[in-house]
């Protein structure tokens, strides 16, 4: 059996200031880096033989931070300097919000109402204005995906995807876990690992590893 744990980077700046993102290069908060040790402990049994993450640098160093408190089982993607060997792609960035990025998103709601915020943020196929939508992201990270991480995935590798709320939502429809229709229920906590399990190139089951201050025995159920 073999794991692809999909990661969120942890809370950034923007997340804090509750404002549009995007392509948008913003670091995490304090939170966001504590939540990326958190997942880094509660992943401490999985040895990763390949981290994919976005060029986005909350996505970089939350698969950094994470890989520094996940123990000695994945000093074998140490580099120099504190770093760690990631396969970055632009393909795995969040969601273009074009002009929306920077927004408070309290502000864009008063401006242009709750109903169209809600439609730009989680319809499948409507992208907000000069944007993404996220059939638009589903195809760019699905691309990726097929290309990149399924021949690793086929040769039982563990695969860490360090991404976004929408490239990871993206992913979920990408693996079956959610159709475009029901994918809008689905909120990704930040910094909280998803887990899939595969064995013979095929995906046996899936689960949210979220911490109820039982850090150890969460980490023993994916020994």
């Amino acid at each position: 059996m073999n794991y692809l744990v999909l990661l969120r980077h942890g809370q950034s700046l923007w997340n804090l200031e509750n404002r549009f993102t995007g392509f948008t290069d913003i670091d995490l908060s304090d939170k966001g880096k504590e939540e990326a040790k958190q997942a880094g402990r509660l992943l401490k049994n999985i040895k990763f033989d390949k981290v994919f993450t976005s060029t986005l640098i909350r996505a970089i160093h939350t698969a950094e931070i994470a890989l520094q408190n996940s123990g000695d089982i994945n000093s074998h993607l140490k580099l120099s300097g504190g770093k760690f060997q990631l396969i970055s792609s632009d393909d795995l960035r969040e969601r273009d919000y074009g002009s929306l990025a920077g927004l408070n998103k309290d502000e864009v709601r008063k401006k242009f109402g709750d109903k169209q915020v809600q439609i730009w943020r989680r319809s499948y196929d409507t992208p907000p204005p000069d944007g993404e939508s996220l059939k638009d992201v589903v195809a760019r990270v699905g691309k990726y995906y097929k290309q990149n991480i399924i021949p690793e995935l086929n040769t039982g590798k563990n695969i860490l995807i360090a991404a976004h709320g929408n490239s990871l939502r993206a992913l979920l429809i990408v693996l079956g876990a959610r159709t475009p229709e029901d994918i809008n229920k689905m909120e990704i906590p930040t910094g909280v690992p998803i887990i899939f399990e595969f064995e013979k190139d095929k995906m046996l089951s899936w689960r949210i590893l979220e911490d109820n201050n039982n850090n150890n025995d969460i980490a023993q159920s994916i020994k």
